[in-house]
């Protein structure tokens, strides 16, 4: 699979040539970012921009004889070599070669085998074949249980493919491309002859050459970086090529150039689209400062942020976990967090779906994207739900347990300290499974109380008050001493704080007669005794006790 010299081979196309030449494997399982585009460099010429199917026929298949695809859609093609493949006597049926999974891999089986056999007997006319199969994932999918023959006929042919040595020893390559592996048949892609290689989404290295192409083709939208590309090939890291040309493209037909204060937003926009709902960036418009109280707890994730500024991991956590009753303001610690870490926080949404298999896969892409992003904090909200469950629920086809698996593997991946922070947030936090809390996946485990003291919550309802632009007395007034609720959080000072600037735009006189009327008949939005085994839960699972009132320490 030698190619010819032109340089800056991506490094996943590397790995393939070096192990189909050292005769380490030949099949192939491309995943991750196989739909994308990708920039082929030509010996003499400007460089075009292909899918990656060309990509894999123009660069590292150039010498094969022989280069056929099938995928469910168009079937078998022949992509080069007609004439060599035309020597097969069925060739003659080309026309009415099938399109069904099963008989075509059953075919393209037969011309492996046939072109094996023939150069055993005439190695003077061997020929080189490879067969890209795009779209794997729905040729071969996972079973969706049972027993399914077919299914499982098509898995075992293509395993032939790379472990039988009549064909894998015979100048033979095979590529099967799907987005996810978990979108594939265990069969064929836990093969341990087959390789699973990573097309990675794209990085600052090759989008600064991408960029510099596309400049050529729209020239207007890129017009603001006269000293080369390395600043938007930085910021637009993580979006696909094919999302950033599309970009380029509406740029140049709107005759508006793409400004650096764009990047940001516009690379938003491009993962989240390419993402398909599967994550959403949070937008990190607030600090520490923000936060109303917990000197303890913004001390210490202020250390935390100078370290991971300082580039100093040894000390950074892997991740936070969030805890306290409903309604203390566990999502609004994380964006505080991350507006003074100054990084992008992206929320996993709902990535379980009741296919067989789509669970795994969406995760498995919501991994690759996070990968790609740089630093960032990932928030996972209502953690108890989210992230699975040992040993498999009743009914649900053991996905929680695999789910469970997965985040724990990715969370506790050290190679990601500094690059990933994780934030789990959760009123439950004896649901979140014991291994996912452990040092090394959850380090910090900071709990989020409601009010001890009178005094608090009445500066929690002032702080509120003040934003809608509302001015309380700045203490405490005795009349009020006994109105103010015990044990009061965040969310229910902010309902509180919306009441009392009703009442004042709706009759009160002064801001003390609003606050009068709003704390009138009030009721706690959850159940004391609710609230209270929330806070016991929060206390047991702290870090450090210094994040504790005294009120709350056992």
């Amino acid at each position: 699979m030698s190619t010819p010299a032109i340089p800056d081979l991506p490094s996943w196309a590397t790995e393939v040539i070096d192990l189909y030449e050292s005769g380490a494997c030949s099949q192939f399982i491309l995943h991750g970012n196989v739909d994308d585009l990708v920039l082929l460099p030509v010996a003499g010429a400007a460089p075009r921009i292909v899918a990656l199917d060309g990509f894999l026929r123009e660069r590292l298949l150039a010498r094969f004889d022989v280069v056929i695809s099938y995928d469910l859609g168009n079937g078998i093609r022949v992509e080069k070599g007609g004439e060599r493949f035309a020597e097969w006597p069925p060739a003659a049926k080309e026309a009415a070669l099938p399109k069904a999974p099963r008989e075509a891999i059953q075919v393209l089986t037969v011309y492996l085998r046939f072109c094996a056999n023939l150069a055993r007997l005439k190695p003077d006319k061997a020929t080189r074949v490879a067969v890209i199969v795009r779209n794997a994932g729905l040729i071969v999918p996972p079973s969706a249980g049972g027993a399914n023959y077919e299914l499982s006929a098509i898995a075992s042919q293509l395993r032939e493919w790379a472990a039988d040595p009549t064909i894998a020893d015979q100048h033979c390559a095979t590529f099967l491309l799907t987005e996810n592996l978990n979108d594939l048949h265990p069969l064929v892609a836990r093969n341990p002859q087959a390789a699973c290689v990573v097309v990675p989404l794209p990085q600052q290295a090759e989008l600064g050459p991408a960029l510099s192409h596309l400049n050529t083709l729209y020239p207007l939208p890129l017009k603001a970086f006269p000293d080369g590309f390395a600043e938007p090939a930085a910021a637009l890291a993580g979006a696909t090529l094919s999302s950033i040309e599309t970009l380029l493209q509406t740029r140049q037909h709107h005759a508006k150039e793409l400004t650096p204060q764009d990047l940001v937003t516009l690379k938003k926009d491009l993962v989240e689209k390419d993402a398909q709902g599967l994550i959403e960036f949070v937008k990190p418009d607030r600090t520490l400062d923000d936060l109303h109280g917990q000197a303890a707890i913004k001390a210490w994730l202020r250390q935390d942020i100078a370290l991971w500024r300082a580039g100093d991991l040894a000390a950074l956590p892997m991740g936070y976990l969030f805890c306290g009753p409903v309604g203390t303001g566990k999502t609004f610690m994380v964006e505080c967090l991350a507006g003074e870490a100054g990084v992008p926080v992206v929320k996993m949404k709902n990535f379980r779906d009741k296919w067989v298999g789509s669970t795994e896969s969406n995760l498995e892409k919501i991994f690759r994207l996070l990968d790609a992003l740089g630093r960032c904090i990932v928030f996972v909200d209502e953690a108890d739900q989210a992230l699975g469950r040992r040993n498999a629920e009743s009914g649900d086809s053991g996905v929680s347990g695999r789910v469970y698996g997965m985040m724990a593997e990715r969370m506790s991946d050290s190679r990601k300290r500094g690059c990933i922070l994780w934030a789990l947030a959760t009123s439950r936090p004896d649901l979140v499974e014991v291994d996912l809390k452990r040092p090394g996946r959850v380090d910090v485990k900071i709990p989020l109380f409601p009010t001890a003291t009178p005094e608090e919550g009445y500066q929690l309802i002032r702080a509120l008050a003040k934003r809608r632009g509302v001015a309380l007395e700045e203490t405490l007034p005795a009349a009020f001493r006994k109105a103010i609720p015990d044990l009061l959080t965040p969310g229910a000072a902010e309902a509180l704080s919306v009441k009392l600037y009703r009442a004042l735009k709706t009759g009160a006189p002064s801001p003390t007669e609003a606050l009068s009327a709003a704390l009138r008949d009030y009721q706690a939005p959850v159940p004391l005794p609710i609230l209270q085994d929330q806070i016991a839960l929060a206390v047991a699972e702290a870090t450090d006790l210094g994040f504790v009132p005294e009120r709350f320490r056992v």
